[in-house]
């Protein structure tokens, strides 16, 4: 037992003291602000301090016992991450100050909006850095309360209905997964189960103690199907789109950029190392889905008409290089998915922030109404670009270094036809995201949102200058979104910044195909 106190758990706790401050009376969005830049530059610290001479194993580790129950196995209060948990505190802690930052401070009811959105980033780090699964289920249960709450608050159009279907898709998934979850742990033998992920990961290793095929047959498609609904596998997609597109804008940004993450993530950790045979008979399954999430919601994505559900479509398709990367189950591929994680994560959270920008600010998010915003807005209209790029995948951004090695894994896996398939996707991706570029800020601009000279107040008084379609124009303002844009571009460029310590830790997990 490591008893020593880690960084992970100040990780933790600052959002915890944060929300404290706040509900004393504290000025929220300035106590959420700096908490989360604290987490920022923490995090940070931890990736560039990770001890890499140690073979990708854990660090900042800490374990204390929590409590024991008759006739279950004892929860301990297990902390610590290795290369392949790491890189995904970090895009936790940089999209939550992003979406703090981008947050308006006169918004209603302001104290219980930003202590929900510092429990989203909460709990999303406490399921990241938990190596117990007690603690790593119990903390993204811990996230989606707030996420159904600030879209059923603070929601745009059809709020409620949105935060309904969320929550009932969800609380499903979280339900079969929980129900895969103990049946992995009812597998072992009574005095063997342990919720300790290190504990179960060295006893179920191969020609160790592997659990019998049968069971694994029926632990796997449980993990896969509830993990697979919190991601938005092909076919259980469909609460994202409308969930996203009513959700304001931070709640959006952390959700698509850090908590979807969270099932990808456990299918590395957990399904596949842990039931790999069940993976392996289930393997032609997952890839025959990952068609409808490359295919199917590529082309939905485009005949969208609205920003903020093409963008939420978008992120449902993406998902499917996640998902193969994992399935290719090599170095190459896992390695590529949780690159591509993390610059998943970066663009979805930029361009759900500069969505709602354009919505707030033009007050439209129809295809239809929109045109021209880059007379009045040429400093959004850059950024968007940019979050665009990143989403197609153009070299030197962070996206283009997971997909290339997902792409080279799918040949290395002997399955060129899902390596097409995923070609194809970036193909539809290139089509929608230039035609929003086109449609939104070039072409004839709507009347509206010119600068109006003068009009007369309704009492015939003095006379009122309107100003239109304004942009991004302050340090405070593009601060956030630049901020992304740059760890995109660093992890694009120099995508050995995240590998070095990656690559590492994915070869410690059993059962990897060799390189071809």
């Amino acid at each position: 037992m490591n008893s020593s106190v880690s960084p992970l758990l100040v990780l933790l706790l600052i959002p915890l003291g944060a929300i404290f401050f706040i509900i004393a009376g504290a000025p929220a969005r300035r106590v959420a602000g700096i908490a989360t830049a604290l987490n920022l530059v923490l995090s940070l610290g931890l990736l560039f301090c990770y001890p890499t001479d140690q073979g990708g194993g854990f660090a900042y580790v800490m374990d204390y016992p929590w409590t024991s129950l008759p006739g279950l196995p004892p929860i301990r209060f297990h902390l610590g991450v290795d290369g392949i948990s790491l890189p995904l505190v970090f895009l936790t802690a940089i999209v939550s100050f992003a979406a703090i930052a981008i947050s308006p401070s006169d918004i209603r009811r302001s104290s219980e909006y930003y202590c929900y959105l510092l429990l989203m980033s909460l709990g999303a780090m406490g399921a990241f850095a938990s190596l117990d699964l007690f603690f790593f289920y119990i903390f993204h249960e811990f996230a989606l309360i707030p996420t159904f709450l600030l879209i059923g608050i603070w929601g745009s159009q059809n709020r409620q209905f949105a935060a309904f279907q969320i929550t009932l898709y969800l609380m499903a998934g979280s339900l079969i997964l929980l129900a895969g979850l103990v049946a992995l742990v009812m597998a072992l033998p009574v005095h063997d189960r342990t919720f300790d992920i290190v504990a179960l990961q060295a006893y179920l290793q191969p020609n160790a103690h592997p659990i019998a095929v049968a069971s694994q047959n029926v632990i796997f498609p449980l993990l896969l199907i509830g993990f697979g609904i919190l991601v938005g596998l092909f076919p259980f997609h469909s609460w994202a789109p409308p969930g996203y597109a009513s959700a304001p804008p931070a709640a959006a940004m952390l959700h698509a950029g850090v908590l979807k993450k969270f099932a990808i993530y456990g299918m590395i950790r957990i399904a596949i190392p842990m039931a790999h045979n069940g993976f392996d008979t289930f393997q032609p399954f997952i890839l025959t889905l990952l068609i409808g999430n490359f295919l199917y919601a590529g082309f939905v994505t485009i005949a969208q008409k609205e920003l903020p559900t093409m963008i939420g479509f978008s992120s449902i398709m993406h998902m499917g290089y996640l998902f193969l990367g994992i399935a290719c189950w090599n170095n190459l591929g896992v390695s590529g998915a949780v690159v591509l994680m993390v610059g998943h994560g970066l663009s979805a959270a930029l361009l759900f922030g500069l969505s709602g920008e354009i919505t707030r600010r033009s007050g439209e998010n129809r295809f239809s109404e929109l045109g021209g915003l880059a007379k009045r807005a040429p400093m959004l209209a850059v950024l968007f670009s940019f979050a665009s790029m990143a989403t197609m995948g153009v070299p030197g951004l962070a996206n283009f270094a997971g997909e290339l090695m997902v792409f080279f894994a799918s040949y290395s896996a002997m399955l060129p036809y899902m390596a097409i398939m995923a070609v194809l996707g970036t193909i539809i991706t290139a089509i929608y995201q230039l035609r929003a570029i086109k449609n939104v800020f070039y072409g004839p601009m709507p009347e509206r949102y010119e600068p109006h000279k003068a009009s007369v107040t309704p009492t015939g008084g003095e006379i009122l200058e309107t100003p239109g379609m304004t942009d991004v124009s302050t340090v405070i303002e593009y601060t956030p979104y630049v901020l992304l844009i740059v760890a995109s571009l660093a992890i694009g460029f120099m995508p050995y910044l995240l590998l070095h310590i990656v690559q590492p830790s994915v070869s410690l997990l059993p059962y990897l195909a060799p390189q071809r």
